[in-house]
């Protein structure tokens, strides 16, 4: 596919305004959304609010209908709205200042993935020109980054409403080619209560930390098995199975037992592991194992294991449709497999055909001083302008 040289005259600025806001996972996304709701509603579409339980975030979804009025089937454009923390990271420019330097857009969410979903504000009036014998879902999405929950909630919207999109192309960065299977995705937290005292009399308490220790150590043991022993899929580039302590807090002071100690753990799975299995494994240990050892040592002790998110994988055994278009729209003919986790594997689990393919790379995500190439943002509008004459096609 040739890329044009000039982007649609919305484009940067809609990315920019999209970057401006701070929507980080712990921040409410309204602001986002409700700056969405203006401008779809600007063009004659009513878009549907689907709020969290507290109502302080929400994705939106609006369907373009096919000239006859129908709005089942069809083709889901799908992106999240949340970002990564700047926290501990040193920008050159402001993260939420979208700011252009030799052909790159820089800001946090600059890749992951407000470009795609900039895009496609931008050419809104690409779709609504066409006559599409299709229907068109647009879906705008929150925490994803925290455990995909905006899509779970989305979903269920949906089915619902009644609507199921035949295909999905979730937009996250993969330089525009087609990828066909993730790792799932699976988050936890450990907690350990034990008991405080002054450090020149450990016996009288319970030390919390060093009880996580043990854990973190035993997990560390599961992930060097993996590492070691599979099983392998070559067709990723970590080919094997994979578990990481993330974060870690406990603790009062050097000279205190610690009585309160809790870190987050993820482990994610290649296509076909036993992910019950290896929850099963880590969960034992920490409650049928520690948790007794730190009650010998004093009643009140306690440990607890509680899952905070989990990711499905994407399987290319239930990719087809979705990528011969994505193929047929970009010109490649390539597929890929990726580690990180997405919405995808939510909505193939829901029964939509559903490939990954967006603007930018995700080396660029998460990272200081984020940014996304001119090209690739141009790429992404050749995509979407091919798809608005494809969803015209009958």
């Amino acid at each position: 596919m040739t890329h044009s040289s000039v982007l649609a005259p919305t484009t940067l600025e809609w990315i920019t305004r999209l970057i401006a806001f701070d929507t980080t996972s712990r921040n409410s996304n309204r602001d986002l959304i409700e700056a969405i709701a203006v401008e779809v509603r600007a063009h004659g579409l009513e878009p549907v609010l689907v709020p969290n339980a507290d109502g302080t975030k929400a994705n939106l979804v609006v369907t373009i209908p096919a000239h006859d009025g129908s709005t089942t089937g069809g083709v889901m454009l799908a992106g999240h709205t949340d970002v990564v923390p700047v926290d501990g990271q040193s920008w050159s420019s402001a993260p939420f200042t979208a700011e252009l330097r030799e052909n790159r857009l820089y800001g946090r969410g600059a890749a992951d993935m407000k470009a795609f979903s900039g895009v496609i504000l931008a050419l809104l009036p690409d779709f609504l020109a066409q006559p599409l014998a299709t229907p068109l879902h647009l879906a705008f999405t929150y925490d994803e980054e925290v455990g995909c929950h905006g899509a779970i909630t989305l979903l269920a919207d949906l089915a619902a409403r009644g609507i199921r999109p035949e295909i999905c192309v979730v937009g996250e960065p993969t330089s525009m080619r087609a990828v066909t299977a993730h790792k799932s995705s699976h988050l936890y937290r450990v907690s350990f209560t034990g008991l405080a005292s002054h450090s020149s009399n450990t016996p009288n308490g319970v030390n919390a930390i060093e009880y996580a220790a043990r854990a973190i150590a035993f997990i560390r043991s599961i992930a060097d098995e993996h590492r070691v022993n599979g099983p392998f899929d070559p067709s990723f580039e970590v080919p094997f199975t994979t578990i990481n302590v993330g974060t870690i807090s406990g603790g009062a002071a050097v000279n205190t037992v610690a009585q309160h100690c809790e870190f987050e753990f993820e482990f994610r799975a290649i296509p076909g592991v036993s992910t019950t299995e290896i929850f099963s494994r880590i969960e034992n240990f920490v409650l049928g194992e520690l948790r007794p050892a730190m009650q010998a040592e004093h009643a009140s002790a306690d440990a607890s294991f509680a899952p905070t998110g989990a990711v499905p994988s994407l399987s290319a055994a239930g990719t087809g449709a979705a990528l011969a278009l994505v193929h047929d729209l970009t010109g490649t003919t390539t597929e890929e497999t990726v580690g990180y986790g997405t919405e995808g594997g939510l909505f193939q689990l829901a029964g939509i055909d559903t490939v990954v393919c967006g603007p930018g790379s995700i080396r660029q995500g998460h990272t200081a001083n984020e940014y996304i190439d001119l090209a690739q943002i141009s790429a992404c509008e050749d995509f979407m302008r091919a798809l608005a004459v494809r969803l015209a096609q009958p």
